[in-house]
């Protein structure tokens, strides 16, 4: 796992300086301790920051092929790469290293832009055609690895693994992009492919971009793959069980090739669980897993990965976090470049600096829950579904429009008596009213936080779009193949792997993804949606698989997710740093909040009248954000 930058002069091939190739390369540092390596040539400079995974020795990027016309710089795991390595030999080519890396290389000059669809794994990756002065850019098709761009007022093109790479450039524009605030301030996060900054782009999961000296204009990104909701495969659930564990067994095993220590992480949740079962029937010795634990019994699932680990006899390492690890605002502030809202990151940061100290790759769970329908709202989001299905759009709106607006938003209710967000929801048509199950803020939420003048520079934009946009490509009717598409493109991409990406990248560790491989994906997609929700229940057919080899109680216990006690810290021991930082001169004089809102929520939640512990911690991490990026100004 590495760090990646470079700088491309489209027009010419001036001189590029080496210092400025390594400074924007070494503020990524923490991604590769263990090399660190700049190239330069007439117009392109490629930095590199390596963390050594596989072939320690011969592995030092950049790499070029032997003639030197052809080089890359590389992060992220190429799975089959011994398999491409062989059909690459029988072609012809002739490898220097046993490295993943050079099998990229290779690809590329044996099949071009094509190459990514030979690829198994994360990957990020800069290539270099000398002879055809070409730069290609890929991303992998989950989006696991990240890729930053921009295009500078001189008309160079830079890029970087993360968003830092391209504000240490001093060209670099910092002017903030008001559709990315609205953005997080409805998702938590700023969806691909847009990034905070207006000048700056995400490359997009499972995109490339080839730029080549001398062509005009900038060029778009490319997609060279999608998955496609089919839900017509026939074969039969017992059949498709057996058929999961396999598929699951293979994903694993690949992963599991490594030149230095390896564990899991284990949450004790069925996702993370089964990878670790599967790892301990492949390993022949005890697998490591570690585990994060929380001193609040309201948010602790220690003692179920427990039971796993004891049931495999894993080498298990367990931490408690204090309910009051709240200390890591201005850090997370800083590794995520970008407002990132999700509070899980604070325990996600601490299980990755704590297993770094006994691995150096460790599997996950990850990607789970949108592949087999693991969230409880997708089970809502079916229920609303029938209710729409019934009843013309036009009816709904006249009937639960109003319910919607006129039912109070009772955070202090249990849960069956919260129907607001509900009624809203069955007034919407589908798309809509999942974006509005996604938005940590609804619509009125924002309207009522942004000040009128920041609602003028939205232009009638609203978060809503970036859904629209990706359900028109969704090629499906099924209603919860469409919101697992859209997860895929949205929330699993801009917040579960950004936020596990910049939390182990942070401590150096490398995380792999089993059960967001692409085949597996692809081959999830052409089950029934009935094998994933029936009765009521989510992941059936995943649960029903891995009942030989889990504990009951793991398997089918309620859903806890990765949570802190956010509500408590910000009444309690955060109560005096919100009231300064969202009342002071700064979130005041940027010129986007309705002041008078930030008032309210600040004293109704502190009061104990509302709950509103998601805005005021979005505006707590936006707040730092501004404060550790001083020189960004509000576009126009």
């Amino acid at each position: 796992m590495c760090g990646i930058s470079g700088i491309f002069d489209t027009r010419g091939t001036g001189t590029i300086p080496r210092d400025l190739i390594s400074r924007i390369n070494n503020v990524q540092s923490h991604r590769g301790p263990d090399e660190n390596e700049v190239h330069l040539e007439p117009g392109l400079a490629l930095g590199h920051r390596r963390l050594s995974v596989i072939d320690l020795a011969t592995g030092t990027q950049p790499l070029f092929n032997e003639d030197g016309t052809v080089g890359i710089v590389f992060n992220g795991e190429i799975y089959n790469y011994l398999e491409l390595m062989q059909e690459l030999n029988d072609l012809g080519y002739r490898f220097r290293t046993r490295s993943d890396t050079e099998v990229i290389v290779h690809a590329w000059q044996a099949w071009g832009e094509a190459c990514v669809h030979r690829l198994r794994g994360m990957f990020a990756f800069a290539l270099w055609d000398r002879k055809h002065q070409t730069l290609f850019l890929a991303r992998d098709r989950m989006g696991v690895k990240p890729m930053h761009y921009a295009w500078l007022p001189d008309g160079s093109f830079i890029f970087g693994s993360e968003l830092k790479v391209l504000t240490a450039h001093p060209g670099f524009v910092r002017d903030i992009d008001p559709l990315a605030v609205e953005g997080y301030f409805s998702f938590g996060y700023v969806p691909d492919p847009r990034c905070i900054y207006q000048n700056a782009h995400k490359l997009p999961a499972a995109h490339t971009l080839t730029l080549r000296r001398g062509d005009a204009g900038r060029p778009a990104p490319r997609p060279y793959w999608d998955v496609r909701f089919t839900n017509d495969n026939p074969i039969k659930l017992q059949d498709a069980q057996a058929e999961l564990r396999e598929r699951v067994r293979e994903s694993v095993r690949l992963r599991m090739i490594a030149d230095v220590p390896l564990g899991a992480f284990l949450s004790g949740g069925v996702d993370s669980s089964a990878v670790v079962a599967t790892m301990a029937g492949l390993s022949s010795t005890p697998v490591h897993t570690c585990s994060i634990g929380f001193d609040d019994p309201r948010f602790d699932e220690s003692s179920f990965a427990q039971q796993v680990a004891d049931h495999y006899r894993t080498d298990h390492r367990l931490d408690i976090v204090s309910s009051d690890d709240f200390d890591l605002i201005d850090t997370l502030a800083w590794l995520y470049d970008e407002p990132f809202a999700d509070s899980s990151a604070i325990p996600t940061y601490r299980v990755c600096q704590m297993a770094r100290k006994h691995v150096t790759v460790a599997l996950s769970g990850d990607g789970g829950d949108e592949s087999m329908g693991g969230y409880r709202r997708y089970r809502m989001h079916l229920g609303e579904e029938a209710v729409r299905g019934r009843l013309p759009l036009a009816l709904r709106r006249g009937m639960f429009g109003p319910l919607g607006r006129w039912y109070p938003k009772a955070d202090w209710a249990p849960r069956s008596l919260r129907a607001k967000t509900t009624f809203q929801a069955l007034a919407m048509d589908s798309v809509q009213a999942y974006c509005h199950s996604m938005s940590q803020l609804r619509g009125d939420e924002r309207r009522a936080l942004f000040s009128p003048a920041f609602q003028r520079s939205l232009g009638g934009y609203g978060a809503l779009e970036v859904f629209r946009l990706h359900a028109e490509q969704a090629q499906t009717e099924d209603p919860l193949a469409l919101i697992q598409y859209l997860d895929y493109k949205t929330w699993l991409v801009g917040d579960i792997n950004t936020k596990v990406d910049r939390a182990s990248m942070a401590h150096s560790l490398e995380v792999r993804e089993p059960l967001m491989d692409h085949l597996l994906v692809e081959w999830l997609a052409t089950l029934p949606s009935d094998f994933k929700i029936r009765a009521g229940q989510g992941k059936v057919i995943f649960k029903q698989a891995y009942e030989p080899l889990l504990p009951r109680d793991v398997l089918y216990r309620p859903k806890m997710g990765f949570s802190v006690p956010l509500a408590a810290w910000l009444r309690g021991p955060l109560k005096d740093r919100v009231r300064l930082a969202l009342l002071g001169e700064r979130m005041r004089d940027c010129g986007y909040f309705n002041p008078v809102t930030l008032r309210r929520l600040v004293d109704e939640h502190n009061s104990g009248l509302r709950d509103h512990a998601t805005a005021l911690w979005m505006l707590l991490m936006f707040e730092a954000f501004l404060r550790l990026n001083e020189g960004a100004a509000p576009h126009g």
